[in-house]
């Protein structure tokens, strides 16, 4: 099942294979069809492309574009079908039965098209691990953690259920990344720790499944004795398609839960640090977004952020939209949120740091991160923004998580030994540190 999704042979043979079945299904016919039945099929099938993209706007609330390619095969996906409608008197068994399976690879190569604008599921093992819910590899229970003590060169993962109780937010059950160095004893050290949150469309295991998290941090434990920060692969949505942008409001107290609720339980499940100078958030996309203004507005819980291709500030569209959607009319809600206004009257940070890091081809988040890193420095952070190549997919966050790690782990106060560690974000904003 390790079959790349997002390059190689399977894409375009199941864009080669939709064509063919389509064109098949079409066919030349005779003079009826070429005239009348064929253009019909096609035109209908062109306006039902229009109305559902209208619907994705109006009803779905899809606000962000969409690949063309996702409705160049969601068209080809209803023109099989409008074919096989239009043109089923006096068509042949064959090309009735090749419609549909046109339609099906048709609409498979439209999904693939949609993974590989954001980079979500790399290969086919990945898709059918999340959409499936198959354990990941490293994982193990919570009962079976309290027996593991020894000698490893790799970290586990731990679902967990945690409570709601601080915010009363219906979240789906999240994951726990423990380095090496916490299992060679049974008084576990006090880590420091990251909350990583995906994007919009997300799933608590994204940062592990496509953001490849646990690798990094595995690698990076193995330069540094072990060492790692705490992962908290967190669930700042509540479900796929909810908006939040970590902020309390119509779709729940999301911002409560990752405030309130995870650093009493990892403080205490795990025995971590509780000292909010050695903990941080770690985000992409929206999660970026959530980075800053979770650390900028909530000092007292976290000192350190990485904001991976982040907005300006949490948006649902634009000034007013995002009043409704995400606090449900309240202006001061939104002042209260937005990282510009907050920084700008917030007393001096205190060793606090931040990491801005944007694509080359994402123009608009490079502009507002370093409107964000301006106010912050002048604010008391220590912060610096990075752009490297890359647009706005996993593969990117993957990318930037692994070159900032080494500087977040010392911000935080990681133990073990730091050889060559940077103590400094990059002198210049496209040169990375050696290794990436």
């Amino acid at each position: 099942m390790n079959v790349a999704l997002l390059t190689g042979w399977f894409p375009w043979t199941v864009q080669l294979a939709a064509a063919a079945a389509l064109l098949a299904a079409i066919g030349w016919r005779d003079r009826r069809w070429q005239l009348r039945g064929a253009p019909l099929a096609l035109a209908a099938a062109a306006v039902l492309t229009a109305v559902l993209g209208l619907l994705a706007v109006t009803v779905g609330g899809i606000t962000d574009p969409l690949p063309r390619a996702l409705w160049f095969w969601l068209g080809a996906a209803v023109a099989a079908l409008a074919v096989l409608v239009v043109g089923w008197r006096g068509a042949r068994w064959w090309r009735r039965a090749l419609a549909p399976l046109a339609a099906l690879l048709a609409v498979v190569a439209g999904a693939n098209a949609l993974n590989a604008s954001t980079g979500y599921f790399p290969t086919l093992d990945d898709a059918i691990g999340e959409l499936g819910g198959n354990p990941l590899p490293q994982q193990v229970t919570l009962d079976q953690l309290a027996s593991l003590t020894g000698r490893t060169s790799t970290g586990r993962i731990v679902q967990v259920d945690i409570p709601d109780s601080a915010s009363g937010f219906s979240h789906r059950q999240e994951l726990v990344y423990l380095p090496p160095a916490w299992f060679r004893s049974k008084t576990r050290p006090k880590l420091p720790v990251l909350e990583m949150i995906g994007g919009e469309f997300a799933a608590p295991d994204n940062w592990v499944r496509a953001g490849n998290a646990v690798q990094t941090a595995d690698a990076y434990a193995a330069q540094h004795g072990g060492f790692a920060p705490v992962l908290v692969f967190a669930d700042a949505t509540g479900g796929f398609k909810v908006d939040t942008e970590c902020v309390n409001g119509p779709n729940g107290k999301a911002e409560d839960h990752l405030v309130k609720d995870i650093p009493p339980y990892v403080e205490k499940t795990f025995g971590a640090a509780a000292d909010p100078h050695k903990w941080g958030v770690v985000g992409w996309s929206m999660g970026g977004t959530c980075a800053v203004d979770l650390t900028v507005e909530h000092p007292d819980v976290f000192s350190h952020f990485e904001d991976i291709s982040g907005d300006l500030g949490p948006n649902a569209g634009d000034k007013q939209q995002t009043i409704d959607k995400l606090y449900g009319g309240d202006a001061a809600a939104w002042a209260a949120h937005d990282p510009l206004t907050v920084l700008a009257h917030h007393a001096k940070y205190k060793n606090a740091s931040g990491w801005f890091e944007s694509g080359d081809q994402e123009a608009a988040h490079i502009a507002q991160a370093k409107q964000l890193d301006a106010a912050a420095r002048k604010a008391g952070f220590k912060s610096k923004v990075v752009v490297e190549p890359g647009k706005h997919v996993w593969q990117f966050a993957s990318g930037a998580f692994a070159e900032a790690l080494p500087w977040l782990s010392q911000q935080l106060g990681t133990p073990g030994p730091h050889p060559g560690a940077p103590t400094h974000a990059p002198a210049s904003p496209n040169s990375p540190p050696p290794g990436r």
